[in-house]
C-alpha cells in the first residue's frame, strides 16, 4: 500500500482567524456574548414550554425539542473556539476532532428533519384545524420528534464512521474554526468520492427532502390563506407560521450558501478556503442559534405573555 510509510496523524491543528491576531479577539468576545445569549434565550424557551399549561402542544414540543438542539449544537464547537482564539497552539486530538465532528453532523441533520416535521405541524394546524388534535396527538408528536435525533444521530454515525477511515497523512491544518465534515475530508490522502457520494445521499435524503416538505406545507398554506376574505383573518393565520417560516429561510439560506458550491471542483490538498467562507460558517454555528428564540419571541404573542409571566413571577419570589 502507498500509505504504508506515512505518518498516521494523531491531531489536528484548528487554523481559523490564526492569521488575524486582532480579529481573534474582537470575535472571541462577540462569540462569548453570543453564546450567552444562545443559552439564556433558548433555556428560556425550553422552560416555558415546560412550566406553561397553555404551551403544553405540537407546536411548542418541537419549539422546546429545536432549544435544546441549538444548545447541544452550539455547545460542540464554540467552547473549543473560544478556546482556540486565546491559545497560541491550536491544537485538536483527533479523537477528540472525530467527537466534534459527529456531534455537529447529527445535531444539524436533526434541525433539518425537525424544521420539517414543524412544518407539517403548522400545515395540518392551518389546513386541517378541525382533525389537528387527532392527526397530532401526542401519539403522533413525540415520535416525529423522537425520529428526528434517531435520524441525525444515524446519519452523522455512518458519515463519521467513513470520514475516519481516511488515511491522513500530510497536511494536518484545519482551515476552519471546527472540525467540520468537508474540511477533514479535503486532508485525507485518498480517493474521498465515496465519501462524497455518501454525503450527496445523506444530504439527498435528510436535508433537500425535508426542505421538500416544508415548501410543500407552506405551499399549501398559502393557497389556505389566500382563501380567507378578511386580511385581519389572513394576518392571524399567518402570524401563526410566521416565526417558523423565517426560521427556516435562515437556516437554509446559509446552509446553501456554503454547501451548494461545486466542491467537487477543489483540489484535495488545497486548504485556501476564504475568510468569507469561514465567517459564514460561524453566522450557520451561532448566529442563527441566537435569533431563533428572538424571532420566536418576538412573532409570538403565546410566548411574550408566557415570559412576561415568568419574569413576573421571579421578581415577586
Amino acid at each position: 500500500m502507498e500509505w504504508e510509510n506515512q505518518t498516521i496523524l494523531v491531531e489536528f491543528f484548528l487554523k481559523g482567524l490564526s492569521g488575524y491576531p486582532r480579529l481573534e479577539l474582537l470575535f472571541f468576545a462577540l462569540i462569548l456574548i453570543m453564546y450567552v445569549v444562545i443559552l439564556l434565550g433558548n433555556g428560556t424557551l425550553i422552560l416555558i414550554s415546560i412550566w406553561d399549561p397553555h404551551l403544553h402542544t405540537p407546536m411548542y414540543f418541537f419549539l422546546g425539542n429545536l432549544s435544546f438542539l441549538d444548545i447541544c449544537y452550539t455547545t460542540t464547537s464554540i467552547p473549543s473556539t473560544l478556546v482556540s482564539f486565546l491559545s497560541e497552539r491550536k491544537a485538536i486530538s483527533f479523537s477528540g476532532c472525530a467527537i466534534q465532528m459527529f456531534l455537529g453532523l447529527a445535531m444539524g441533520t436533526t434541525e433539518c428533519v425537525l424544521l420539517g416535521m414543524m412544518a407539517f405541524d403548522r400545515y395540518v394546524a392551518i389546513c386541517n384545524p378541525l382533525r389537528y388534535p387527532v392527526i397530532m396527538s401526542k401519539d403522533s408528536y413525540v415520535p416525529m420528534a423522537a425520529g428526528s435525533w434517531i435520524i441525525g444521530v444515524i446519519n452523522s454515525a455512518v458519515q463519521t464512521a467513513f470520514v475516519v477511515q481516511l488515511p491522513f497523512c500530510g497536511n494536518n491544518v484545519i482551515n476552519h474554526f471546527s472540525c467540520e465534515i468537508l474540511a477533514i475530508m479535503k486532508l485525507a490522502c485518498a480517493d474521498i468520492s465515496g465519501n462524497e457520494f455518501i454525503m450527496l445521499v445523506a444530504t439527498t435524503l435528510f436535508i433537500l427532502t425535508p426542505l421538500l416538505l416544508i415548501i410543500i406545507s407552506y405551499t399549501l398554506i398559502i393557497v389556505s390563506i389566500l382563501k380567507i376574505r378578511s386580511s385581519e383573518g389572513r394576518s392571524k393565520v399567518f402570524s401563526t407560521c410566521s416565526a417558523h417560516l423565517t426560521v427556516v429561510i435562515i437556516f437554509y439560506g446559509t446552509i446553501f450558501f456554503m454547501y451548494a458550491k461545486p466542491k467537487s471542483q477543489e483540489f484535495p490538498g488545497d486548504d485556501k478556503l476564504q475568510t468569507s467562507d469561514k465567517l459564514i460558517s460561524l453566522f450557520y454555528g451561532v448566529v442563527t442559534p441566537m435569533l431563533n428564540p428572538i424571532i420566536y419571541s418576538l412573532r409570538n404573542k403565546d410566548v411574550k405573555i408566557a415570559v412576561k409571566y415568568l419574569l413576573n413571577q421571579k421578581a415577586i419570589q
